[in-house]
C-alpha cells in the first residue's frame, strides 16, 4: 500500500554528538534506531494536503472548495520564511505519539521557539483566509493537522521505546546541529518548482 506523503516544515539534523557512536548509544533505549540521515525536528505539521483541503471544505460546508483550499495551502506553505540553521542540545529521551515513539527532548534557542510560534500564527491567518470560523476548534479537530496538544515539544524522533507505557530517560548530553528549515515533500505540492 502506497503512503501519501505528509507536508511538514522541518529542520534537518546535520549532526548529533561528537560522532556516530554518540547516536548509536541511544540503541540501548530504543528499538529500530532510525538512520541518522533522515532525522529532523518538525516545526509545523500540515499533513496530507488533500486531507487538509477536505477538512477545510467540510468545515466551511463547501464555501471554500477542496481545490481552493489545496491551492491556498500550497502557495502559503511555499511562501513561508526559512529558518537558518541552529544548534540545540538534548539530555533526555521522551515518549511521544501515545508512547509509540521515542524522541530526543531538544532544547532550542529562543528564536527557534519564536519562529515556530510565527508558523502557527501564519496558519491561523491562512485558515482565516480560507473562511474557516472557530479556527482553534478546527485546528484541534482537523484529522490532517493532527494537533494533539496546544503546545509544541521540540523533539527529534529516533525510534520506538524498548519499554512500553511511556517514560523519560536521562542520557549523556548531546549537542545537535540543525540545517535551515525546509518543506518535507515539497515536490508533491501543486505548483512546486514553477
Amino acid at each position: 500500500m502506497e503512503t501519501i506523503p505528509r507536508i511538514t516544515v522541518e529542520s534537518p539534523v546535520l549532526s548529533i554528538g561528537s560522532g556516530p557512536s554518540d547516536y548509536e548509544a541511544l540503541g540501548s533505549y530504543v528499538r529500530g534506531l532510525r538512520r541518522p540521515r533522515g532525522l529532523h525536528l518538525t516545526l509545523l505539521h500540515l499533513g496530507v494536503l488533500a486531507d487538509f483541503a477536505r477538512d477545510v471544505s467540510e468545515w466551511t460546508k463547501g464555501v471554500t472548495s477542496v481545490a481552493a483550499a489545496a491551492r491556498g495551502a500550497s502557495a502559503w506553505v511555499q511562501g513561508l520564511p526559512v529558518l537558518d540553521g541552529f544548534s540545540g542540545s538534548a539530555e533526555r529521551l521522551i515518549t511521544l505519539g501515545g508512547g509509540s515513539v521515542a524522541g530526543l527532548d531538544v532544547t532550542v534557542p529562543e528564536h527557534v521557539h519564536n519562529y515556530q510560534v510565527s508558523l502557527v500564527q501564519a496558519l491561523y491567518e491562512l485558515l482565516d483566509g480560507l473562511l474557516v470560523d472557530s479556527v482553534d476548534d478546527f485546528i484541534l479537530s482537523s484529522r490532517a493537522l493532527g494537533f494533539r496538544s496546544p503546545h509544541w515539544t521540540p523533539h527529534v524522533a529516533v525510534g520506538s521505546p524498548k519499554t512500553r507505557g511511556g517514560g523519560v530517560w536521562e542520557i549523556e548530553p548531546l549537542a545537535i546541529r540543525f540545517g535551515e528549515s525546509r518543506i518535507r515533500n515539497r515536490q508533491f505540492l501543486p505548483g512546486a518548482g514553477q
